[in-house]
């Protein structure tokens, strides 16, 4: 696993700490062939006369013969960009050069190429209704491997959005269309809405019907059945779960990957399915009618979004590993055979993205909760869980730290030395910036004081603080 390593040396953690990382990725199968299985997704769509008009993924190539970029990222440090393309034809990514181009500075995702023959390449998004200037993902906080190769899936942050306007040979009017995307069970919450999809030519809502993208979300989960996350379909006006917005024959996909599968004949009825990327079948959640209010017939416009609803509605969050759309409806034995191959695939590592922030002692920053993400759950030290999701923390593009939906926040808001930091709702407070410095410590702006190990305390539970910056071990929790 040199990747890994290499991922949590750039990031400045001692070696002996990034083993604690590795663990629960130690017991994947020695790599395969950097070539995949003969049939690739969009080898499977077009045998079945529903050929792919867009074909996206970081991680592997979707048809057999395809040998070209998966991604481009952009350097920080100098703006140069470099194309990540396969390891060889119908192959793995190869994320190695991207490690290598990518050392020592923060790397951006600016491009998403399309490997269908259309090239409806995804690129940021620009402002819209309902959101500003969307920004690249950062290209290496989803490290994941696919039998066994290194690659990085995509981490949709609040504010990450790509598209493609107009896209060649997509679905518009009432025309059919089918798609499929792998994402996460796990990194969701209920803001609106990162999609991958069929969205309106302007960054704006036109009406009931204008959309056709997937979804996974815990969003209308009132009166919905369980706790999601649930597949859904973004038609505009609403993430239809199925017949309705909380349709509760859709019983959500929690799983760490998650195969979403959305099918539209344009006319009359839509099919939406789900499964585990990594083991067994897909599940139909439904089959039936499109819902009533101006969405039979279908008025699609056949742009792409990835990471954003159609009017730029950019709150959501979500990953993206792979996904394609299709011109026509694809038969149920089509996806059947596109999730056997996803689950060949063999994914494996965490789906929400982020890493383990490692204090004094190898101890872990980590919720007193587990894996709840409450509001007022303190944040302390404890032992390193390489198997915990809230000890998973991601540094968004605003400088707050999150981890299972809620932020790293100093309580009340406070600017005074020896204040608590605990779990809260994200709402770009000063209290939730964190600002990594070149010594390890987390700076909070507003305070003037950084994150601190009250006492140089090695004891599982202490709560963490805010403190006078002193450069100490007590305060390097390094994360980059």
């Amino acid at each position: 696993m040199k990747r890994f390593r290499n991922l949590l040396r750039h990031r400045g953690w001692p070696a002996a700490l990034g083993a604690l990382a590795l663990t629960a990725l130690a017991l994947v199968a020695v790599p395969q062939s950097a070539t995949a299985a003969t049939s690739l997704p969009c080898d499977l769509y077009g045998s079945a006369s529903t050929p792919c008009v867009a074909a996206y993924s970081s991680v592997r190539a979707l048809y057999a013969g395809y040998s070209g970029s998966l991604y481009q990222v952009a350097r920080a440090s100098d703006s140069h960009t470099l194309n990540i393309g396969v390891l060889s034809a119908g192959g793995y990514a190869n994320a190695a050069a991207q490690d290598t181009f990518c050392a020592g500075t923060t790397c951006t995702i600016t491009v998403v190429y399309d490997q269908s023959p259309r090239h409806n390449d995804l690129t940021i998004e620009g402002p819209g209704a309902q959101g500003g200037q969307d920004v690249g993902a950062i290209a290496d906080l989803l490290p994941v491997t696919v039998n066994g190769h290194e690659a990085y899936g995509i981490l949709m942050q609040p504010g990450v959005g790509y598209r493609h306007t107009s896209g060649a040979g997509v679905a518009t009017g009432s025309q059919p269309e089918s798609m499929y995307m792998v994402g996460s069970g796990t990194n969701v919450n209920d803001k609106c809405c990162s999609d991958f999809g069929n969205a309106e030519v302007q960054e704006l809502d036109t009406g009931a019907g204008h959309m056709d993208a997937l979804n996974i979300s815990v969003r209308n989960a009132a009166g919905s059945y369980g706790n999601g996350p649930w597949i859904a379909a973004d038609l505009e006006n609403g993430l239809y779960k199925g017949a309705t917005l909380t349709d509760d024959s859709n019983h959500g996909n929690s799983s760490d990957f998650v195969t979403a599968v959305l099918k539209n004949n344009g006319t009359t009825s839509f099919a939406l399915k789900g499964g585990d990327s990594q083991s067994g079948a897909l599940t139909t959640w439904y089959d039936g009618p499109l819902p009533a209010g101006g969405y039979a017939p279908m008025h699609l416009e056949g742009s792409i979004v990835l990471g954003t609803g159609g009017d730029d509605s950019n709150r959501g969050t979500g990953s993206f590993f792979e996904g394609a759309m299709t011109a026509g409806y694809a038969p149920d034995t089509t996806d059947a055979a596109i999730q056997a191959n996803i689950v060949a695939t063999n994914y494996a590592g965490y789906s929400r993205g982020g890493v383990q922030i490692v204090g004094k002692g190898g101890l872990c920053v980590d919720p007193s909760g587990n894996d709840t993400g409450g509001n007022g759950e303190q944040v302390q030290l404890n032992t390193c869980d390489a198997t915990s999701l809230d000890q998973r923390w991601v540094l968004n593009p605003n400088d707050s730290l999150s981890t299972v939906g809620a932020c790293l926040d100093i309580m009340g808001n406070s600017t005074v030395k020896g204040t608590k930091v605990q779990l809260w709702t994200c709402n770009s407070a000063g209290g939730q910036v964190w600002v990594p410095q070149s010594n390890g410590s987390l700076l909070n702006p507003q305070s003037g004081l950084c994150l601190d190990d009250p006492g140089g305390s090695v004891t599982p539970g202490t709560q963490l603080q805010i403190y006078t910056c002193n450069g100490l071990p007590a305060q390097q929790f390094p994360i980059r």
